[in-house]
C-alpha cells in the first residue's frame, strides 16, 4: 500500500484525477467493442476472489469486489471529509454553509423531479429517480484545476462544500432506497461493531488500524448480510475516525526539539550503513511525536486520497463503463424517457435546482454570494455539478438489474456529463 501510494503522490501533480477517469472510461469502451471484449467481460464477471476467516467467508466475482468492497474505501473518504467539514471545515458555520446546502439541495431536488416527470408512468425505468441527483467531485475539481490560479477561493470551496452535501444526499438516499430485504440480526450486528468503534474513540485509542479491522468485520460485512448495500458502512466507520490530536503544536515543537537536540549531540556516532542505537530510538520517539500532534482522521483522510482518486475510481469506472455498441439503437436511445430523463437531469436540472435555489434564497437575504462571485460562476459550477459519473453510475447499478437498462443509462450519464462538464469549463473560463 505505501509503494503505491508513494508512486501516486509522485504523479499527482502532474496527472489531472478527471483525466485519469477519462482515460479509463476510453479504454474500457475501446476495449469492450474490440476482439478483447470476451476477455474484459470474464476477467470482471468470472475471474472470483475468495477471502475465508473462521467467522465468515466471501468468494464473489472481481467486478463485486470492486463496486461493494473498494467503492466502500470510497465512502469512507467521503465520510473522512464531511465529518472534518461539519466539525471544523464549511460546514461548522451555519451562515457559510447556507449558501452550498441550498445550491446541492436544488441539485438533487430538480434533477429527480424532471427524471420522474418523464419516467413517472414506466415501472421499469422508475427506480432510477436518484441517478441524476449525484454530483461527481472528482471530475467537477479535476475541470476546476484545468483554470488554474484564475479560480476564487471561494469557488472552490463552494464546489467542494456543494459536492459533499451532495454526498450526503446520495448515501442516505442508498440507505433508505437502494436496500434489499433486511436482516435484523446482521443489521444488529454492524450496529454493535459501530458502537464500539466509538467506544474506543471515547476512550482513547489511536490506533487506526483496530478501527479499520473491527469497520470491515464488524460493520462492513454485516452490512453486507443485512441487505443494506455495504458502502454505506464507509461512511458509518468514518465518522467514528477520531479527529483530536494528542499534542498542540507548542507541545510537539518542544519535544521534538528535544529530540532534535539530543540526535546532534550524537551526530558523530552514525556508522555508514546503520544508526547508532541511541539515534535510532530518538528517532522512534520523533516519528511517536509526528503521529500525535495529528489526527487519525487527517492522517487517513491524507493517506487514502492518492489511492482513492488515482486508482480505485479509475479502476471502477474501468470495470463499470465497457458498454458495447453493438445491438444499441442510437435513435431510439435519443427518444427513450429513461435517457431523456438522465439527461436533461443532469445536463439542465442540476444547473436549474442550483441556480434556482440560490437564487430564491438571495431573494429571501436568507444567503449572500461571496465577495469574488457572481452569477455566472454559480451557472458554471451548476454545469460541472451536472458530471454525475462515478455516483450515478453506481446508483444505476443498484436501480437495475436488466442489461439494456444499465446500457441505456450508463451511455446517458457519460454523455450529460461530458456535455455539462464542457459547458461548466468554458462558462467559467469566460467568466474569470
Amino acid at each position: 500500500m505505501k509503494k503505491i501510494a508513494g508512486i501516486l503522490h509522485a504523479i499527482k501533480s502532474e496527472i489531472n484525477p478527471g483525466l485519469v477517469l477519462l482515460f479509463t472510461t476510453v479504454a474500457a469502451m475501446i476495449i469492450a467493442n474490440s476482439p478483447l471484449s470476451d476477455l474484459y467481460s470474464k476477467l470482471f464477471e468470472e475471474t472470483k476472489i475468495t477471502i475465508d476467516f473462521n467467522l465468515w467467508s466471501l468468494s464473489k466475482p472481481l467486478y463485486y469486489w470492486i463496486n461493494d468492497g473498494l467503492m466502500a474505501v470510497f465512502f469512507f473518504l467521503v465520510g473522512l471529509e464531511i465529518k472534518r467539514e461539519i466539525l471544523i471545515g464549511g460546514l461548522s458555520q451555519p451562515k457559510k454553509a447556507l449558501l452550498p446546502i441550498v445550491a446541492a439541495a436544488g441539485g438533487m431536488a430538480v434533477p429527480a423531479l424532471l427524471f420522474i416527470t418523464f419516467n413517472l408512468n414506466d415501472a421499469n425505468h422508475i427506480n432510477g429517480w436518484a441517478i441524476p441527483m449525484a454530483t461527481d467531485i472528482a471530475f467537477a475539481l479535476g475541470i476546476l484545476a484545468l483554470l488554474k490560479s484564475r479560480v476564487p477561493v471561494e469557488l472552490k470551496i463552494f464546489i467542494t462544500t456543494l459536492a459533499i452535501v451532495d454526498d450526503i444526499g446520495a448515501v442516505i438516499t442508498i440507505a433508505a432506497f437502494y436496500t434489499s430485504d433486511i436482516s435484523v440480526f446482521y443489521l444488529l450486528a454492524a450496529l454493535v461493531g459501530w458502537v464500539v468503534l466509538f467506544v474506543l474513540n471515547k476512550a482513547g485509542v489511536r490506533v487506526f488500524w483496530v478501527f479499520i479491522l473491527i469497520g470491515i468485520l464488524g460493520v462492513w460485512y454485516p452490512l453486507l448480510k443485512s441487505g443494506v448495500h455495504a458502502t454505506v458502512a464507509g461512511i458509518l466507520v468514518a465518522f467514528t475516525i477520531p479527529i483530536d490530536r494528542k499534542y498542540d503544536i507548542s507541545e510537539f515543537t518542544s519535544r521534538a526539539g528535544e529530540v532534535l537536540k539530543r540526535i546532534r549531540e550524537n551526530s558523530g556516532l552514525e556508522e555508514k550503513t546503520i544508526l547508532k542505537t541511541q539515534q535510532y530510538e530518538e528517532i522512534e520517539k520523533l516519528k511517536t511525536y509526528c503521529e500525535k500532534v495529528s489526527s487519525p482522521l487527517q492522517n487517513l483522510e491524507h493517506g487514502l486520497h492518492n489511492f482513492t482518486f488515482y486508482f480505485i475510481m479509475p479502476l471502477f469506472a474501468f470495470a463499470n463503463t465497457g458498454i458495447r455498441f453493438k445491438g444499441i439503437d442510437f435513435g431510439s436511445l435519443i427518444s427513450n424517457n429513461l435517457s431523456i430523463g438522465i439527461f436533461t437531469g443532469l445536463f439542465l436540472g442540476k444547473v436549474a435546482g442550483i441556480l434556482l435555489f440560490v437564487w430564491i434564497f438571495h431573494k429571501l437575504r436568507l444567503v449572500s454570494l461571496p465577495k469574488s462571485l457572481n452569477w455566472n460562476h454559480i451557472i458554471g459550477a451548476g454545469f460541472l455539478a451536472g458530471i454525475g459519473f462515478t455516483m450515478s453510475i453506481f446508483i444505476t447499478d443498484l436501480a437495475f438489474h436488466g442489461d439494456e437498462l444499465i446500457v441505456i443509462s450508463k451511455l446517458s450519464i457519460l454523455i450529460a456529463s461530458l456535455l455539462a462538464g464542457i459547458t461548466g469549463y468554458f462558462i467559467l473560463r469566460r467568466s474569470l
